[in-house]
Protein backbone atom coordinates (compact mmCIF):
# COMPACT_ATOMS: atom_id res chain seq x y z
CA UNK A 1 0.00 0.00 0.00
CA UNK A 2 1.48 3.35 -1.30
CA UNK A 3 2.54 5.76 1.88
CA UNK A 4 -0.19 8.34 2.06
CA UNK A 5 0.90 12.65 1.32
CA UNK A 6 1.51 13.83 4.49
CA UNK A 7 -1.02 16.49 5.05
CA UNK A 8 0.56 20.27 5.53
CA UNK A 9 0.48 22.10 7.92
CA UNK A 10 -2.98 24.55 7.66
CA UNK A 11 -2.38 28.11 7.57
CA UNK A 12 -2.95 30.53 10.26
CA UNK A 13 -5.21 33.21 9.04
CA UNK A 14 -6.29 36.21 10.52
CA UNK A 15 -9.39 38.20 9.59
CA UNK A 16 -9.97 42.17 9.79
CA UNK A 17 -12.61 44.34 10.36
CA UNK A 18 -12.37 47.75 8.88
CA UNK A 19 -11.23 50.37 11.58
CA UNK A 20 -14.00 52.82 13.79
CA UNK A 21 -11.69 55.68 13.03
CA UNK A 22 -12.36 55.14 9.03
CA UNK A 23 -15.88 56.51 9.70
CA UNK A 24 -15.63 58.96 12.70
CA UNK A 25 -16.81 61.98 9.80
CA UNK A 26 -19.78 60.37 8.34
CA UNK A 27 -21.02 59.00 11.87
CA UNK A 28 -21.00 62.61 13.45
CA UNK A 29 -22.66 63.94 10.52
CA UNK A 30 -26.20 64.97 10.02
CA UNK A 31 -28.69 63.87 7.27
CA UNK A 32 -28.32 66.23 4.70
CA UNK A 33 -24.56 66.15 5.07
CA UNK A 34 -24.89 62.40 4.85
CA UNK A 35 -26.82 63.00 1.77
CA UNK A 36 -23.89 64.73 0.31
CA UNK A 37 -22.12 61.41 0.77
CA UNK A 38 -24.41 59.14 -0.70
CA UNK A 39 -24.77 57.98 3.06
CA UNK A 40 -27.71 57.30 5.00
CA UNK A 41 -28.92 56.03 8.75
CA UNK A 42 -30.88 52.67 8.41
CA UNK A 43 -33.24 51.18 11.21
CA UNK A 44 -32.51 47.64 11.00
CA UNK A 45 -35.35 45.34 10.22
CA UNK A 46 -34.33 42.17 10.54
CA UNK A 47 -31.22 40.28 12.04
CA UNK A 48 -29.62 38.72 10.02
CA UNK A 49 -29.63 41.44 7.21
CA UNK A 50 -27.15 44.33 8.67
CA UNK A 51 -23.78 42.82 9.13
CA UNK A 52 -21.91 45.53 10.56
CA UNK A 53 -17.48 45.74 9.01
CA UNK A 54 -16.63 47.44 11.76
CA UNK A 55 -18.15 44.76 14.49
CA UNK A 56 -18.44 42.07 12.32
CA UNK A 57 -21.53 41.59 14.22
CA UNK A 58 -25.08 41.61 12.85
CA UNK A 59 -26.90 44.82 14.05
CA UNK A 60 -29.97 43.47 16.26
CA UNK A 61 -33.07 44.84 15.08
CA UNK A 62 -34.44 48.91 16.21
CA UNK A 63 -30.68 49.68 15.66
CA UNK A 64 -29.35 52.37 13.34
CA UNK A 65 -26.62 51.60 11.20
CA UNK A 66 -25.13 53.79 8.68
CA UNK A 67 -25.61 52.75 5.15
CA UNK A 68 -22.37 53.81 3.16
CA UNK A 69 -20.31 53.85 -0.05
CA UNK A 70 -16.51 52.20 0.77
CA UNK A 71 -13.85 51.59 -0.91
CA UNK A 72 -12.79 48.35 -0.11
CA UNK A 73 -9.73 47.28 -2.65
CA UNK A 74 -7.90 50.84 -2.89
CA UNK A 75 -5.03 49.21 -5.20
CA UNK A 76 -3.25 50.28 -8.05
CA UNK A 77 -5.24 47.67 -9.88
CA UNK A 78 -8.06 46.63 -12.59
CA UNK A 79 -9.39 45.18 -9.81
CA UNK A 80 -9.74 48.44 -7.39
CA UNK A 81 -13.43 48.06 -5.61
CA UNK A 82 -15.67 50.03 -4.04
CA UNK A 83 -19.73 49.60 -2.43
CA UNK A 84 -22.14 49.72 0.36
CA UNK A 85 -21.49 48.52 3.63
CA UNK A 86 -22.87 49.01 7.19
CA UNK A 87 -21.33 50.47 10.14
CA UNK A 88 -23.17 49.88 13.40
CA UNK A 89 -23.83 53.16 15.26
CA UNK A 90 -22.25 51.98 18.31
CA UNK A 91 -20.21 49.90 16.67
CA UNK A 92 -16.42 49.21 18.14
CA UNK A 93 -13.19 47.56 15.96
CA UNK A 94 -13.12 44.06 16.42
CA UNK A 95 -10.33 42.46 16.98
CA UNK A 96 -10.25 38.99 16.18
CA UNK A 97 -7.87 35.97 17.52
CA UNK A 98 -5.78 33.87 14.84
CA UNK A 99 -7.83 31.29 12.97
CA UNK A 100 -10.95 32.88 14.61
CA UNK A 101 -14.06 33.41 12.41
CA UNK A 102 -16.97 35.57 13.60
CA UNK A 103 -21.04 33.80 13.71
CA UNK A 104 -21.56 37.01 11.21
CA UNK A 105 -19.51 35.53 8.48
CA UNK A 106 -20.46 31.14 9.48
CA UNK A 107 -24.24 32.31 8.63
CA UNK A 108 -24.15 33.36 5.19
CA UNK A 109 -23.19 32.25 1.99
CA UNK A 110 -19.84 33.84 1.22
CA UNK A 111 -17.52 35.14 -2.48
CA UNK A 112 -14.30 34.38 -0.91
CA UNK A 113 -11.87 36.39 -3.44
CA UNK A 114 -7.88 35.25 -4.08
CA UNK A 115 -5.49 38.10 -4.34
CA UNK A 116 -1.81 38.61 -5.25
CA UNK A 117 0.68 40.97 -4.08
CA UNK A 118 0.31 42.89 -7.00
CA UNK A 119 -3.77 43.12 -6.25
CA UNK A 120 -4.76 40.40 -8.91
CA UNK A 121 -7.52 38.08 -8.65
CA UNK A 122 -5.72 34.85 -8.87
CA UNK A 123 -9.05 32.46 -7.20
CA UNK A 124 -12.85 32.60 -6.37
CA UNK A 125 -15.12 30.39 -4.83
CA UNK A 126 -18.31 30.76 -3.50
CA UNK A 127 -18.82 28.72 0.04
CA UNK A 128 -21.37 28.63 2.68
CA UNK A 129 -19.80 30.34 5.87
CA UNK A 130 -19.36 26.94 7.88
CA UNK A 131 -17.09 26.17 5.27
CA UNK A 132 -15.04 29.36 5.25
CA UNK A 133 -12.42 27.65 7.55
CA UNK A 134 -11.41 24.96 4.69
CA UNK A 135 -11.47 27.86 1.79
CA UNK A 136 -9.53 29.97 3.62
CA UNK A 137 -6.60 27.27 4.24
CA UNK A 138 -6.73 26.48 0.78
CA UNK A 139 -6.41 29.27 -0.54
CA UNK A 140 -3.72 31.18 1.38
CA UNK A 141 -1.97 27.16 1.12
CA UNK A 142 -1.76 28.81 -2.53
CA UNK A 143 1.74 30.38 -3.39
CA UNK A 144 0.80 33.33 -5.29
CA UNK A 145 -2.11 34.17 -2.82
CA UNK A 146 -1.21 37.11 -0.40
CA UNK A 147 -4.72 38.14 0.77
CA UNK A 148 -8.40 37.34 0.84
CA UNK A 149 -11.63 39.40 0.26
CA UNK A 150 -14.59 38.51 2.03
CA UNK A 151 -18.02 39.59 0.51
CA UNK A 152 -21.68 38.32 1.14
CA UNK A 153 -22.26 35.83 -2.34
CA UNK A 154 -25.66 37.25 -2.91
CA UNK A 155 -25.56 40.94 -2.83
CA UNK A 156 -21.61 40.75 -3.30
CA UNK A 157 -21.04 43.65 -0.47
CA UNK A 158 -17.75 43.21 0.88
CA UNK A 159 -17.40 42.04 4.67
CA UNK A 160 -13.52 42.03 5.42
CA UNK A 161 -10.47 41.07 4.52
CA UNK A 162 -7.80 37.51 5.48
CA UNK A 163 -4.25 37.72 5.95
CA UNK A 164 -2.06 35.28 6.69
CA UNK A 165 -1.00 35.63 10.71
Amino acid sequence: MPASKPLSKPVPFRISALERKLFSNLLSMSDVELARHDARWVTVDAKPGFPCRVSLEDAAVGERALLAPFTHHDVDSPYRASGPIYVREIAQTRKLAVNEIPEMLERRPLSVRAYTSEAMMVAAQVVDGHELRETIHTLLATPSVRYLHLHNAGPGCFNCAVTTD
